[in-house]
């Protein structure tokens, strides 16, 4: 199988994307796939929708692709609503058309889990922070998917997992934020602790979890300009504020 990077949770973030595809490039892969959520926020949703529609990559929709698309105004959040005013009738269209799930090569990509975008696969909410699954809790959620990788994301944090039966669960982590504060389906942080940007690269059997250096503090900036000191805060330390 060619030398494959997955991405996943880029959200706008153009200089942690750019800065991971050239490390991934630099490591020979050349097929990249995308596992959604890959605008949203306040850094640069336009630019980095052009910049990877040029590419065309086997992309899924995460959960924040179908909220800029279908929620209305008012019960949008604000990176949603700072995204969808920024996209332009292309993107939004490139968006639409991209699916929930799919499979590859053996491999099947979803966001979240098989049935729901917003649904952890590789983690549990315990209390307010998440915790690795538990083998069970994988099962339960992989229930009919038999495939042998399957590819996930919606987290940010980075993990690759196995069942008994062989099967195996990667989350690359996120590309482009390393710490959120969120409230579905209730309150809860997660925090990797560092700026660095995320993916794996899957060669042969050989999976391998990577986090790279790029510009974070030009997004912090970025983020603190378009008025989120939250996201400010999440991009330059990899951290939630206290």
């Amino acid at each position: 199988m060619t030398k494959t990077a997955v991405l996943s949770d880029i959200h706008g973030n153009l200089p942690a994307l750019i800065a991971v595809v050239a490390d991934a490039e630099a490591r020979g892969c050349a097929r990249f796939l995308n596992l959604g959520d890959i605008l949203s926020g306040p850094l640069w949703p336009a630019e980095t929708a052009e910049w990877l529609m040029a590419r065309n990559w086997p992309t899924i929709a995460g959960n924040h692709e179908r909220q800029v698309l279908t929620l209305p105004a008012e019960r949008m959040n604000a990176s949603d609503a700072f995204t969808r005013a920024a996209l332009g009738p292309e993107a939004l269209a490139w968006m639409a058309a991209l699916p929930e799930t799919l499979t590859l090569d053996g491999m099947f990509l979803c966001h979240g889990t098989p049935a729901s975008d917003v649904t952890p696969l590789t983690d549990t909410l315990e209390g307010d922070t998440l915790r690795v699954a538990s083998e069970a809790e994988l099962a339960e959620r992989l229930a009919g998917q038999g495939a042998a990788l399957v590819l996930c994301g919606h987290t940010h944090v980075p993990r690759l997992l196995a069942l008994a039966d062989g099967r195996r669960v990667l989350n690359p982590g996120s590309v482009g934020l390393q710490a959120y504060d969120d409230d579905h389906p209730r309150p809860y942080t997660v925090e990797n602790g560092d700026p660095l940007a995320r993916y794996a690269v899957i060669d042969g059997p050989e999976i391998s979890l990577r986090a790279v250096a790029y510009d974070h503090l030009a997004a912090a900036r970025k983020a603190e300009a378009e008025g989120r000191p939250d996201w400010a805060t999440g991009l330059a330390t990899g951290r939630m504020a206290r």
